[in-house]
């Protein structure tokens, strides 16, 4: 199941290294170890040579010189959007480790009920079952179709909606549970906007032709859905375009939903009531089982004007967008006809995704997505040794200490505000590798033959999780990700960083490795997560993970002037044809990448004071072989339709963009390089950024 504490979706997700890359199964529910044993690590070497496109110049583009020859022997595979590090190593820990796993579980017989062990076997064949699966078609979703059938009125879709939220289907109005951003010691109910099927406001309203076609193939992407399933409703596809369009105007943009002030309204229960009046939210909100006084509304505005656009729809285009929900959300483990065609709109028509992964392999992924945290239980057991948490314990506190020393040789930023940002870094947490206790799965019913039903029981574990923690206090020992995550997140509201298991290897950690390439990947990565909490969101939280101004008002300007040389520039970037990089959505993410460079080579340079100057390896200078260890962990081919899809939705910058964009701004790559000043990739000094 997956990490979270939403009802349904996470209302302020953690500020991840990397988006989630997904070119195969895309329906919604699918979505930095130290050595992890010697064997591993010995066969794969510190930086690959033969990667290098030595035709390309480093300091005009560097990701080109680094990276080039990779890109062009690593084409992206016909299952996948992009192929890179990422990809990579996410492949190897499901397809060698994860899957090793999976299959000596599923050839065991008699696992006790309700054990990691049974729950995850049972799964796993239940999807690849695919006898089953054909015979039942649509028949799993029958008691979901039957209630949207019974919606009359407003009431009705009222009841019904809240109904399919419990499971995991997405509505209007999403309900989620973390902790309040201004008691970040509790947890609280949260309601936000939901329901565009396209992901993005954006994806409704550019005029460009490629956007266009996107639209005009989810039209004709619903009329075949509805037609495979049997459904009768009258233009469905045209029906659910011009509803979702609606909705999308009152929606606020991803970048207006990157403001933790304005989207924190709390309220009291009965202002729903008086925000939308002619909606019936005690039935809405009972039929999830939610009880609270108190939420945190994210878009006042959208509460009133999506239950005012809801009172002037007919129940029947209501029903038809309740029936494309519950469709489009499990259509992935329903029969192949359905399956085929939600895996082309929305992994070939809206990323380039050629060609459907195994079923085999897409059985291991569908497992890890759904039982992710009693399958990481056994991975973590079997592949992070518990000796490797100190070496990364090691890692993090350089970063802590060369993070105090940064701040305190900043020129634009008073005494005050430092001791208050000393104060917040002495305060960062950690976490490493796999939880220190694991919850009780036990409840959850997975039985063989019964896939969809499975899909269900994970996601009412969740939900009945989430509903008893509103108004308790916030247990900060759990996880948001499992440990076989390749990723890394700092969480605000924790004030921590977290690293599982699944990033700690090679390119990002290698035992093997000498010191500038780790300190180039996994250190830069978790200076990545520690700038993180000093971002333009994180920096508005306090030591305590509070929603709570620490700054003078003249060092905040000074902050958010800085931040936002770095958005234009960012957004000057071009990566296809009328498609440029968001630099105001971005702007988190490339603050992170900027500092964790900063961080990660302050840090080397630290720990070479006092001893003689490294050898240069295979002819590159330790100060070179740091930017080689940093543009390996970015390397990556993308398809053009998942690039436009990343620059609309994505916080993160493509990764081209993430080696090359923050170089120009420190002067140690271009003295590294010798570059000179007519060099692209070289900025006069009053064009650089410098924020930590």
């Amino acid at each position: 199941m997956k990490s979270t504490y939403a009802l349904q979706l996470p209302l302020l997700a953690a500020v991840s290294l990397m988006a989630a890359c997904n070119g195969g199964n895309t329906t919604k529910q699918t979505q930095d170890s130290a050595a992890v044993a010697s064997a591993d690590t010995t066969k794969v070497p510190a930086f690959e040579l033969s990667s290098i496109d030595s035709s390309a110049k480093p300091c005009d583009d560097f990701d080109q010189y680094v990276n080039g020859n990779w890109k062009k022997n690593n084409p992206i595979p016909s299952t996948e959007s992009r192929w890179g590090a990422f990809n990579v190593l996410d492949k190897q820990n499901k397809e060698v480790r994860l899957k090793g796993i999976i299959l000596s579980l599923a050839e065991q017989k008699d696992l006790k009920k309700g054990t990691e062990e049974q729950q995850i076997s049972d799964f796993y064949r239940s999807f690849l079952d695919t006898a089953t699966i054909e015979q039942l078609g649509v028949t799993p979703l029958k008691p979901y179709l039957d209630k949207i059938n019974t919606i009359q009125d407003l009431a009705g879709f009222a009841k019904v909606s809240g109904e399919l939220e419990a499971i995991g289907i997405s509505g209007l109005v999403n309900f989620g549970v973390e902790a309040d951003a201004r008691n970040s010691k509790m947890n609280a109910l949260y309601a936000g906007q939901d329901g565009l099927s396209l992901g993005e406001k954006s994806y409704y309203e550019r005029p460009d032709a490629s956007t266009k076609e996107v639209r005009d193939e989810f039209v004709k992407h619903i009329d075949k859905q509805f037609a495979t399933a049997g459904f009768t409703d009258a233009n469905p596809g045209k029906t659910i375009l011009e509803f979702e369009t609606k909705v999308a105007k009152l929606q606020l943009s991803n970048v207006e939903l990157r403001d933790p002030v304005a989207t924190y309204n709390k309220a009291h229960y009965s202002e729903l009531k008086k925000l939308a009046p002619e909606y019936d939210w005690d039935v809405f909100t009972s039929a999830q089982g939610i009880k609270a006084d108190t939420l945190i509304l994210q878009n006042k505005p959208y509460i009133t004007k999506v239950t005012a656009l809801l009172k002037s729809t007919s129940p029947e285009t209501l029903k038809t967008w309740l029936r494309w929900q519950t469709l489009s959300h499990f259509a992935g483990f329903l029969n192949k006809s359905l399956d085929n065609e939600n895996f082309h709109f929305f992994a070939t028509v809206m990323r380039g995704a050629k060609q459907q992964r195994p079923r085999l392999e897409r059985a291991i992924r569908a497992t890890d997505a759904t039982m992710g945290m009693p399958l990481g239980k056994l991975f973590a057991k079997k592949y992070f040794p518990e000796s490797s948490k100190q070496k990364v314990s090691e890692m993090i506190e350089n970063v802590r200490a060369v993070y105090g020393e940064r701040i305190d040789s900043l020129t634009w930023m008073s005494a005050a505000t430092k001791e208050m940002a000393h104060k917040k870094l002495a305060s960062f947490t950690y976490k490493i590798g796999y939880p220190d206790k694991w919850k009780d799965y036990s409840s959850i019913d997975i039985k063989p033959g019964t896939l969809v039903e499975n899909i269900v029981a994970a996601a009412n574990y969740e939900h009945k999780e989430a509903l008893n923690k509103i108004g308790k206090e916030v247990d900060k020992s759990e996880w948001g990700m499992t440990p076989q995550t390749v990723n890394a997140y700092y969480n605000p509201l924790n004030n921590e960083v977290v690293f599982p298991a699944g990033i700690l290897q090679p390119p990002f950690f290698n035992a093997n490795a000498d010191d500038a390439i780790n300190y180039g990947g996994i250190i830069a990565v978790i200076g990545h997560e520690f700038t993180h909490g000093f971002d333009d969101q994180g920096s508005q939280f306090d030591a305590d993970g509070n929603l709570k101004n620490w700054w003078t008002d003249a060092d905040r300007k000074n902050f958010m002037q800085q931040a936002k040389r770095y958005i234009d520039y960012f957004s000057g970037i071009e990566v296809q044809k009328g498609f440029f990089i968001n630099g105001a959505l971005t702007i988190g993410e490339n603050i992170a990448d900027l500092g964790g460079l900063t961080l990660a080579y302050s840090a080397l340079e630290k720990s070479l004071k006092g001893k003689p100057e490294p050898a240069p390896i295979d002819g590159f200078t330790w100060k070179q072989r740091f930017f080689l260890g940093w543009a390996q962990v970015w390397h990556m081919n993308t398809t053009d339709a998942a690039l436009r899809n990343q620059v609309q939705t994505d916080p993160h910058s493509p990764a081209r963009d993430r080696i090359n964009g923050p170089l120009p701004h420190l002067k140690a790559f271009a003295e590294a390089w010798g570059c000179t000043p007519d060099s692209k990739m070289v900025l006069p000094d009053n064009k650089r950024v410098v924020i930590w």
